[in-house]
């Protein structure tokens, strides 16, 4: 009750958007030098935002399918430019995941990055704020403004902060790829402002196009988003800014910057362009089974280990867009919790190469063998996370794709016969990436000192680890509240 007063008086959403902005004002009257008093701040105001985000959770009414802690602020009146904020089940797993993961950002930072401390922090703050933004905004232009402007302190943190001397192509390559991209969702949207004479997308869910503008809108609509997941043939980007990224720019990029294409299509692809969607959705199955095999295929080629992480991430995607354009039920959730998982699995997995990065300076799986005789603690957290990553049962991955199994199957039997492949050479990489990180012959004569991980890395590993068996183990408690969102969203479709 005592919280339901204090949040009838000040809006959640716009505290949890405030606390990052606050936290970089305060980092502007700290030395540059004072490199753990940084950290510290950083570390206080992002936990504030989650702890903020998961008092979201606690009074998120699940029995509705109407946008909860709403407020609308206005902006440009003149042009009919509002300010509005609200939250649905889907949205709230995509704030709580973005605010967790960028306490885990800090955390695994404190000791890897240590020159320009304070422009790096002030990134992760700014990069949360456009994030949160991007996930409770409820109007097409602000979407589209927080949207791109996630690039850049994307930019800046793989091309200033990343690990080797290819990080100024790799920033490059990841803002121009994006940003072409996200330039034919803006004629979209100045063609819909024309037409319609509002960006609210309340107001444009109700809003009837014509077959004709509904694809090609739903075309630019998925250049953008297509860009931004990756689908193949848009993700040649992906790879070199996972390899040139620092740990926690790969943490942040894999776990959250990949779900904004997959959440663009549930807010607005579905909802906006129903019959568009209908039409292109065998172009759709047919990109994403793709990226299921070749994904893959081209992960058991790599040797670079975050290159390995970054195929296998493309094949999950795939399945997170075979489940939303299934346009069921059981479909949409399960990419919805696949999109989730794969940001704490994958996540998990880039943290493992970074322990590993920082002790011997390279990621090149060659040098590495044996290490379960020197450290068996970081090789039973890689492989729970390994197995997490093929969707073994008990962990969330494997919810999510199960859902999207059976929701596909409803579809077509043989789209889902073809995206099982997509599981078996998961599990394909996966073995034989462990098996020869772990249980192979350890090279002593590349490296002659080792150190299993520091309580600091044992204690983000083990969240981790319980978070996944959380959503594994009992995904009703996400599957609840995302229940009315989901049917909002396919009546609003058909």
């Amino acid at each position: 009750m005592f919280l339901n007063f204090i949040f009838s008086i000040i809006n959640p959403l716009i505290v949890i958007s405030l606390i990052p902005l606050i936290g970089i004002f305060v980092l502007f009257f700290i030395n540059e030098y004072n490199k753990i008093i940084l950290y510290k701040v950083s570390l206080i105001f992002t936990s504030f935002t989650f702890i903020f985000s998961t008092l979201l959770w606690i009074l998120f009414y699940s029995k509705t399918a109407f946008f909860q802690f709403s407020t609308t602020l206005i902006w440009v009146p003149y042009f009919n430019f509002n300010y509005i904020l609200g939250i649905d089940g889907i949205s709230l797993f995509f704030v709580l995941l973005t605010t967790f993961l960028i306490n885990v950002c800090v955390l695994s930072s404190w000791y890897s990055v240590t020159y320009l401390v304070k422009e790096y922090l002030i990134c992760f703050l700014f990069l949360e704020f456009c994030l949160i933004q991007v996930f409770c905004v409820l109007d097409l232009l602000l979407f589209y403004i927080f949207f791109e402007s996630v690039l850049i302190p994307m930019f800046l943190i793989i091309g200033i902060w990343g690990s080797r001397s290819r990080k100024i192509r790799a920033a490059y390559q990841f803002f121009l790829y994006t940003l072409i991209g996200s330039f034919f969702m803006l004629i979209g949207l100045i063609y819909i402002y024309t037409l319609i004479g509002t960006t609210d997308l309340q107001v444009l869910w109700f809003t009837p196009f014509s077959e004709l503008d509904q694809l090609y809108l739903w075309i630019a609509f998925f250049l953008s988003f297509a860009v931004k997941i990756p689908m193949v043939p848009f993700h040649i980007w992906l790879p070199e800014a996972h390899a040139e990224a620092p740990t926690a720019g790969s943490v942040i990029l894999a776990g959250v910057l990949l779900k904004l294409g997959g959440y663009g299509f549930l807010r607005f692809s579905l909802p906006l362009f129903p019959q568009a969607t209908i039409y292109y959705a065998p172009f759709i199955f047919t990109l994403s089974l793709i990226a299921v095999v070749y994904g893959s295929l081209t992960t058991l080629r790599q040797i670079d280990l975050k290159k390995i992480i970054a195929y296998s991430s493309i094949s999950h995607m795939g399945f997170v867009t075979l489940g939303i354009f299934s346009l069921n039920m059981q479909g949409i959730e399960g990419s919805i919790i696949l999109m989730l998982g794969h940001g704490l699995v994958s996540s998990a997995l880039f943290l493992c190469v970074g322990v590993l990065y920082d002790r011997y300076k390279t990621r090149i799986l060659k040098y590495y063998g044996g290490l379960v005789t020197v450290m068996p603690i970081f090789i039973i957290f890689f492989m729970f996370f390994s197995f997490a990553n093929i969707g073994f049962p008990g962990t969330s991955n494997f919810v999510g794709e199960f859902l999207i199994l059976l929701g596909i199957f409803q579809i077509n039997f043989f789209i889902t016969f073809f995206s099982m492949t997509g599981v078996i050479l998961s599990a394909a990489y996966s073995v034989w990436l462990l098996n020869r990180l772990g249980f192979s012959l350890l090279r002593t004569n590349y490296f002659d000192i080792f150190q299993d991980i520091s309580r600091r890395e044992f204690a983000i590993l083990f969240i981790l680890v319980i978070l996944i068996l959380w959503v594994g183990i009992y995904p009703n408690s996400f599957l609840n509240e995302l229940h009315f969102s989901v049917l909002n969203l396919l009546e609003q479709f058909f």
